[in-house]
């Protein structure tokens, strides 16, 4: 020992529970205050056991450590609010905010929001005009091909192919018909008939109309007719007009299709929806809510040396009655040791506080415990119950096992219902003991936890409202 009273020690740790325990905090100050805090503890536990215990000092502790709590968490919650404030009026500052000046610039008028939409949709010369004009206007490929009054367009290129062909054909045919072609198959027979038969002459007058060469030129021209009629889009009969009908009803049959595709997606998104939240509503969801709130106590309990007991599935002192789902037994070197405290945990909507304390007290009295401890989930607690409370021998939690951030609120309970344990033993032992100490301790423990409950609900408030202003804005950038 020096002449100020200071002791410097230089340890090796090799004890396994300890080097977990130490490993939990940064190396430094940190780790340093508390492996003193441990030690301090441990040395009044020493000296309790061995009957030197100074009722005196640990008040004056008590009362130092939970000064300097207060005093830590004052200064953290006040830098918080500087920090979240300077933030906040750097974003949202409405003279010189760099998200309203932002916002602002955006959507002013001639901002830049109006000018790219105006850009793609304003105007002749519009890229959205543009582009509907090239590929559906009146000039467009498509429309062009379809039209049948354009000479270049499909039904006029077969409408003109066709009709050249039968001019052609008719032509060639009439050529040979005719009289005036002397090389013609007509002007050829009819010097043949003539050289052999001068009466079949008027078969082949084209002034005769029952005469076999005016019957034929009828059937030719008829046929000729016929054919212009199939590729004529005024006969609703004609081939081209059932060839146009049909693709269209081909590609309303894919529209269609389209849409039950899309209505089918939208069913099956709408089943896996409502099959997940009927598995949040299951009983198998309470039975993992009470897993993990045994993991939790289980964890808690072996680093303070107690033990914990899973009991949902067992009967306790009250015939056939399951009630209480963990039992905490205060390990032997606590200072209550063999207290009992009871545990329920419900992820139960239909749960109210009147019944949560009711079944404590069934609780209490089926697994012979002193102290009742009753969990909440997050998800299922009444939206008016606060995080954590305290009815005589009692506590309510409410408690989220996906949030890590949630898990100070369980630790908290589990340490008051050891320390209500401690008052309950020290009194029924009656030794001589401060209970005002220990009552401000836990009235303490309260306080700070609806701090850090009025810290979260603020922090969450800011984080909802930054959330809907991205959100906004990222639909509106989308837009």
């Amino acid at each position: 020992m020096t002449n100020n009273g200071e002791i410097t020690l230089n340890l090796t740790i090799t004890d396994s529970e300890l080097c977990v325990t130490l490993a939990e905090y940064s190396q430094g100050s940190e780790r340093d205050e508390f492996a003193i805090n441990a030690m301090k503890i441990g040395v009044l536990a020493l000296r309790q056991a061995q009957g030197q215990i100074d009722i005196e000092r640990v008040r004056r502790e008590g009362d130092r450590l939970i000064s300097e709590m207060g005093v830590a968490l004052t200064e953290h919650q006040k830098g918080v609010t500087e920090q979240i404030g300077m933030s906040l009026k750097d974003y949202f500052d409405p003279e010189s905010g760099r998200f309203n000046e932002r916002v602002k610039r955006l959507i002013a008028e001639d901002g830049e929001l109006e000018r790219v939409i105006r850009g793609q949709v304003k105007g002749d010369d519009s890229v959205l005009v543009q582009t509907l004009t090239a590929h559906v206007g009146q000039d467009s490929p498509l429309m062009r091909q379809l039209n049948p009054d354009a000479s270049d367009g499909l039904i006029g290129v077969l409408t003109t192919a066709t009709e050249k062909t039968l001019i052609d054909q008719r032509d060639t045919i009439l050529k040979e018909f005719s009289l005036d072609n002397g090389d013609g198959a007509l002007s050829r027979m009819v010097g043949e008939l003539k050289k052999n038969n001068g009466d079949l002459m008027g078969e082949f007058s084209l002034d005769r109309e029952d005469s076999a060469l005016s019957r034929l030129m009828g059937r030719v021209e008829g046929a000729q007719q016929k054919i212009t009629n199939e590729f004529s889009l005024d006969n609703e009969d004609s081939a081209l007009a059932r060839m146009r009908k049909e693709l269209i009803e081909v590609f309303n049959k894919q529209s269609k299709e389209n849409t039950d595709f899309q209505a089918e997606v939208r069913e099956q998104l709408a089943a896996m929806t409502a099959r997940r939240e009927e598995a949040a509503k299951s009983t198998r969801h309470g039975i993992d809510f009470e897993q993990a709130v045994f993991d939790f106590i289980n964890s808690h309990s072996q680093k303070a040396g107690n033990i914990a007991e899973h009991t949902g599935n067992t009967t306790g002192r009250i015939s056939r009655s399951r009630v209480g789902d963990v039992v905490i037994t205060l390990g032997p070197e606590h200072i209550a040791a063999g207290a009992m405290i009871v545990a329920e945990a419900k992820e139960d909507a239909s749960y109210r506080l009147p019944k949560a304390l009711e079944e404590l007290k069934t609780a209490r009295e089926n697994r012979d415990a002193g102290v009742g401890l009753f969990v909440f989930s997050k998800r299922t607690a009444p939206e008016d119950l606060p995080p954590f409370g305290r009815y005589g021998n009692d506590l309510v939690v409410v408690w989220d096992k996906e949030d890590p951030g949630q898990d100070v609120y369980l630790d908290a309970g589990i340490s008051v219902a050891e320390a209500l344990s401690v008052r309950a033993q020290v009194h029924s032992n009656a030794v001589g003991a401060d209970f005002d100490t220990i009552e401000r301790a836990i009235l303490e423990i309260q306080k700070q936890v609806k701090g850090l409950d009025e810290i979260d609900t603020s922090a969450n408030t800011v984080r909802n409202g930054a959330e809907k202003i991205l959100n906004r804005a990222r639909i509106m950038r989308q837009e």
